[in-house]
């Protein structure tokens, strides 16, 4: 496989570039085949916008305007007036609320950490510092597990990766073909301290503001270089996952590329592995036992340089090493002494989340997405049910049950296929020899079963109120028209759409399930984008790229943009949160409530106990696309960014960061 190289891209974009790294063989229909066989090419050209109604709006699972009154049913409408479109170097939120920054890089965690600052960064101080680029934000009620206190709590807080170009000094853009020739071992040791987790308690003022306390009890930062995790579940201590440094397969350090994750019913933090490919430097050679499984995820891409100071970040040398990351992560909150366990009954993928809910048989089903181009979504359900008094009791929950993959058939109809050793393809002919080998490489597995290759499935959310479940596709602009089986009004879909699904008789272990498509985004006043939103979506309120998602306490769906680089080409819209119905006759509107500064996407979307707070993750401001940003037209640096948000000091660098919103009466959000 040719290798890529990355020298002139922030890291955003070489993530953005990247999608596609793993080679996925399936010939099986992409989900673009199968929608477009179910909708057809003429409808799905429609503009939403001053257009007839669409498919969206009266599609089969929404067909009765009174289903928004029906028992289950999420509050209908979503009251607040939109902010205006645009990109500009400050964020914006609805007329009526107030954003307050709670966490931002460098932020210190505990009595004994320093004050951050940028020209004076050491690993040291970054260990008790908050860490770069937040991603996915939880939250964890205090004084007690099952409380419903918003007043405060913790934040479980992941660190996907790191900007060099505007985190160090005199640094800028790094790259395969310049040889990181700028980057040290201090500053490789910054990064791997910049990544990973953080847990932080914040409590609300009387004036309604959030802060972070510093030197809680319950403060911790969790790093790729320090952090030792247990390894559970079918592949502990497989030949597979042993290495030098740890011949048990049982124990490994750190974590990387913590993108989206979830909190359990018993409390727990769920962190989920996305790219873990981008930090292993070269790739073992064809013939080598792990070279299919290595290509299959792309390993070896090198986005960093850390293998040139760490051999278990070379890939010839630790072959192992990379098969001890891409999983889901169980971290205790309430217990900052614990150790972190990498659950691989999840299975092993780039993972984009890792949402939970109690079937209505007291089993937890834990659904995932595989986020890259032609990858899967996939469930994991428990076989032993949840103990509801003892969350101590539940401590090895995640490590035995069933992981599926979802096959979407052209009728609208669906089956979860189990991911189970001995069944099917799933044998020593195809080279899996036990259940340890169908989950090391999940992926392959999945190929094997024929599930439907996704245009990148990211945040995939089980809503508690309605029981459906919500797939945000991010995009897929490299679906060439020759892969293609059928019409297909899209076959480089830019833009995303989000996918609802129903399991049969509400049974989230049920293996059948119905789908539609909510929204399909893009712009709606050009026909050939095919968009497909419910006309009363205002200029404002339509959407690219749909990221993470999240689902109020009402029942209402709330979805993240991230757009990368591509955000002046739609339209010249920041990344923003959109409030999206789903029943009654407003189904399929989307509305815009906040958007982030120049070069930034939306993570991190949680709402805290009464939906009266609600904390967004601003990551990576002032990096992405600012040479399309007209003030500003030209790429950011620690010296020259696009933006200096949220502090606009004039020696302080854009600093990513979690934010609070709240209404600016007390009240409910969104309403």
């Amino acid at each position: 496989m040719t290798e890529r190289n990355y020298d002139g891209l922030t890291r955003a974009q070489a993530y953005e570039l990247s999608q596609d790294v793993g080679v996925n063989p399936s010939t099986e229909p992409t989900i673009g085949d199968v929608i477009n066989q179910r909708f057809g090419r003429r409808e799905m050209l429609k503009g939403a916008l001053g257009a007839a109604a669409i498919t969206a709006v009266a599609a089969p699972l929404a067909l009765a305007a009174g289903e928004a009154e029906a028992a289950g049913a999420p509050r209908a409408g979503f009251r607040f007036a939109e902010p205006e479109h645009g990109v500009d170097q400050t964020h914006h939120v609805a007329p009526g609320y107030t954003v307050d920054v709670v966490l931002r890089w460098g932020d210190p965690l505990f009595a004994d950490a320093p004050e951050f600052d940028p020209t004076r960064q050491s690993a040291a101080a970054q260990r008790r510092q908050f860490g770069y680029n937040c991603d996915y934000v939880g939250y964890a009620p205090l004084p007690e597990w099952g409380s419903r206190n918003a007043d405060r709590g913790l934040l479980c807080i992941n660190h996907e990766y790191t900007s060099e170009e505007v985190m160090f000094a005199g640094v800028g853009r790094q790259g395969e073909r310049a040889g990181f020739g700028k980057m040290t071992k201090d500053l490789v040791d910054i990064e791997m301290a910049a990544h990973g987790c953080s847990v932080v308690e914040i409590q609300r003022g009387r004036d309604g503001k959030y802060t972070y306390v510093r030197n809680s009890r319950y403060n911790r930062r969790l790093t790729t270089g320090d952090t030792v995790m247990a390894i559970s579940g079918p592949a502990a201590g497989h030949p597979r996952m042993r290495t030098t440094a740890d011949p048990t397969g049982t124990r490994v350090i750190g974590t990387v590329n913590n993108c989206a994750g979830g909190m359990t019913p018993w409390g727990t933090y769920l962190t989920a592995e996305e790219n873990f490919h981008g930090y292993s430097s070269n790739r073992v050679p064809e013939g080598h036992p792990e070279f299919r499984n290595q290509r299959r995820y792309g390993v070896g891409e090198r986005w960093y340089n850390w293998a040139d100071y760490y051999d278990r970040w070379d890939a010839t040398k630790e072959p192992m090493e990379s098969n001890r990351f891409g999983w889901i992560v169980e971290i205790d909150p309430y217990d900052p002494t614990s150790m972190p366990v990498k659950r691989t009954a999840l299975g092993r993928k780039k993972n984009e989340g890792a949402e939970s809910i109690v079937n209505r048989d007291g089993r937890v089903v834990v659904y995932m997405g595989d986020d890259e181009r032609f990858e899967y979504v996939y469930k994991f359900v428990s076989r032993n049910r949840i103990n509801r008094t003892d969350r101590r009791a539940n401590r090895s929950l995640l490590d035995d049950g069933t992981l599926f993959v979802a096959k979407y058939n052209d009728d609208g109809t669906g089956v979860w296929m189990p991911l189970v050793f001995g069944t099917g393809p799933l044998t020593a002919a195809n080279g899996f020899n036990s259940q340890a080998d169908v989950m090391i490489e999940a992926r392959r597995a999945a190929d094997l079963l024929g599930a439907t290759p996704m245009d990148r499935p990211e945040d995939v959310e089980p809503n508690a109120t309605t029981g459906r479940v919500y797939v945000a596709l991010t995009n897929n602009d490299r679906r060439r028209p020759d892969q293609l089986n059928g019409p297909n009004s899209r076959p480089a879909n830019e833009w995303g759409q989000v996918l609802e699904m129903i399991n049969t008789n509400d049974d989230h272990a049920a293996t059948t399930f119905r789908w539609e498509i909510l929204i399909r985004c893009g712009n709606p006043t050009i026909a050939a984008v095919g968009a497909m939103y419910n006309p009363a979506t205002s200029a404002n309120g339509w959407m690219a790229c749909p990221d993470n998602m999240a689902i109020d306490g009402q029942g209402r769906l709330w979805v993240g943009t991230d757009q990368g680089g591509s955000w002046s080409r739609a339209s010249g819209r920041a990344d923003g949160v959109y409030a999206v119905e789903t029943h009654g006759t407003g189904r399929g509107t989307s509305k815009l409530f906040f958007r982030t500064p120049i070069g930034a996407e939306i993570c991190g979307m949680h709402f805290l106990p009464g939906d009266r707070a609600m904390t967004i993750a601003v990551q990576h401001p002032g990096v992405d696309g600012t040479g399309d940003f007209r003030p500003f037209a030209r790429e950011s640096t620690f010296e020259d960014p696009a933006t200096r948000w949220p502090d606009f000091q004039p020696n302080m660098p854009p600093r990513p960061s979690v934010v609070m919103v709240r209404k600016t009466d007390g009240g409910v959000i969104g309403s």
